[in-house]
């Protein structure tokens, strides 16, 4: 089933929720076999909720993995919309570049069409001085997210961030509790990519709609620990474009009550601070993607 973009009519849920969600399944906690991976990819872009399905999210290591695994499901009728992939690079970005660049060529079979592409290429900086070697190793119209650590200032990454034209990608949790950030590095971290119009995306960690306890694993009598939710991000995001306090935003991270959130057909409410759909559609599509 094709994904489409959704039309400003649309409800404002479904404005603020297309393509919300990576599809993550080769890492924990799901940590999925590359087979079952591409089949459960598959199942769900065909299904209901198949709308708020982004891209495949691969290591580069795995790519040709993925091409042999994937290729009895991928779509072949022409205007058909390709397999969507967000490679995570090694770390060996002149490599990397290659790599998918041979991945895109082999699985275009006319100039317009193709059966799946990698879009998206996440890399990681450990200082800022690295995003330029990043920044140069791929094509300046690649979509390149560079995560920043969230310890110590981020303003010197975002600032090289907005330079180079990248965006940054922010890690919001993992399989133990120490993976998760503090509120407080949150919400510097969207303020900055805010101030400085670097759009950004976040990852690990975001498994619920609002802030919650959760277990950290799917196994059996694994920890719990505070997990921010996914409407928790986006909503901070909206207050911190329209400049709302701190306080304000820290109560929004923090949010855990369903019942405080009104979903209307024109617009998304918290707090008596309404979103409508143009809101969303902007925020979506250069603030928090």
């Amino acid at each position: 089933m094709p994904v489409r973009v959704p039309l400003i009519t649309d409800p404002a849920a479904r404005v603020l929720l297309d393509g919300i969600v990576d599809y993550a399944g080769l890492f924990p906690p799901a940590a999925l076999n590359m087979q079952e991976a591409v089949r459960h990819y598959a199942r769900y872009r065909g299904g209901e909720a198949g709308w708020m399905l982004g891209r495949l999210v691969c290591p580069v290591l795995a790519l040709d993995d993925f091409a042999r695994e994937a290729e009895p499901l991928l779509p072949r009728d022409p205007g058909a919309i390709p397999w969507r992939l967000a490679a995570i690079g090694t770390g060996d970005h002149t490599a990397d570049a290659q790599a998918i660049a041979a991945m895109n060529q082999n699985h275009r079979w006319s100039w317009e069409e193709c059966s799946a592409v990698v879009d998206t290429i996440e890399a990681r900086a450990a200082s800022a001085d690295d995003i330029q070697a990043i920044h140069e190793a791929f094509p300046s119209d690649a979509q390149v997210y560079v995560e920043v650590p969230l310890t110590g200032d981020v303003l010197p990454f975002v600032q090289e961030l907005a330079r180079t034209g990248r965006r940054a990608k922010m890690r919001t949790g993992g399989v133990t509790a120490e993976a998760f950030p503090s509120a407080s590095s949150v919400l510097s971290f969207i303020e900055c990519c805010v101030q400085h119009h670097v759009p950004f995306k976040a990852t690990a960690g975001l498994h619920h709609p609002l802030t919650g306890s959760h277990a950290l694993t799917y196994e059996e009598n694994t920890a719990h620990t505070t997990m921010f939710g996914f409407l928790n991000l986006f909503l901070v995001a909206a207050l911190t474009v329209k400049a709302h306090d701190r306080p304000w935003r820290e109560r929004a991270l923090l949010e855990g009550d369903a019942s405080q959130l009104t979903f209307a057909n024109d617009a998304i409410t918290w707090q008596g601070f309404a979103f409508d759909r143009t809101e969303l559609a902007q925020l979506r599509e250069s603030v928090a993607i």
